[in-house]
């Protein structure tokens, strides 16, 4: 098996705005899939910054009130690794998908985690680099802890970006690859 692998964006955290960070593409129509449905419940504990496309109605569709809520619609990769950077936690809420190449950049790029505790997002997220639970409250209640403490979260950052430089660089990933090809070219 070869694990997913990303271009490295480089340690960009700085977690100046306190707030946390989401990238979710088309939240209103995936819904539960994406953990959409949890958007509202966790911008009432601390205020959320929505990426990704088809963003830009999120607030209105799923009832959060803009000041908790802001949506940044489409923006190109570097843009949003460099806003992602600015806010003190990334939340993953997705229910179903594989490995999320948004949680592992916002690894790579030094941001603490707070993930629903499904998909591959159990695997990928040590403990120090973040929360995992299947429980919104905790999950709420873990941002709103991480926004308002910058030392622990820029810590949690550092982990993560530790444990995902680790295990999902480019560099191994393209080893694995060539170790694979070479086996069945054989």
């Amino acid at each position: 098996m070869v694990e997913h692998g990303i271009v490295d964006p480089g340690y960009r955290y700085q977690g100046d705005m306190p707030r946390a960070g989401v990238v979710i593409n088309e939240p209103l129509r995936r819904g539960r899939v994406t953990g959409a449905d949890l958007l509202p419940g966790l911008a009432a504990a601390v205020p959320l910054d929505l990426f990704g496309m088809g963003v830009a109605r999120a607030a209105d569709g799923l009832g959060v009130p803009h000041q908790s809520m802001w949506a940044y619609d489409d923006l190109p990769q570097d843009a949003m690794h460099a806003e992602l950077a600015r806010r003190r936690v990334y939340v993953h809420p997705y229910r179903w998908t594989s490995l999320g190449l948004a949680l592992l950049e916002a690894m790579m790029l030094g941001l603490p985690v707070v993930a629903l505790a499904t998909t591959e997002a159990v695997e990928a997220v040590p403990p120090e680099a973040g929360v995992l639970s299947t429980r919104a409250g905790t999950l709420a209640d873990a941002a709103r802890s991480l926004v308002a403490d910058p030392p622990r979260a820029r810590q949690m950052g550092k982990e993560a970006r530790a444990a995902a430089a680790d295990r999902y660089a480019l560099p191994r990933f393209l080893r694995d690859w060539d170790r694979v090809l070479t086996e069945v070219t054989r």
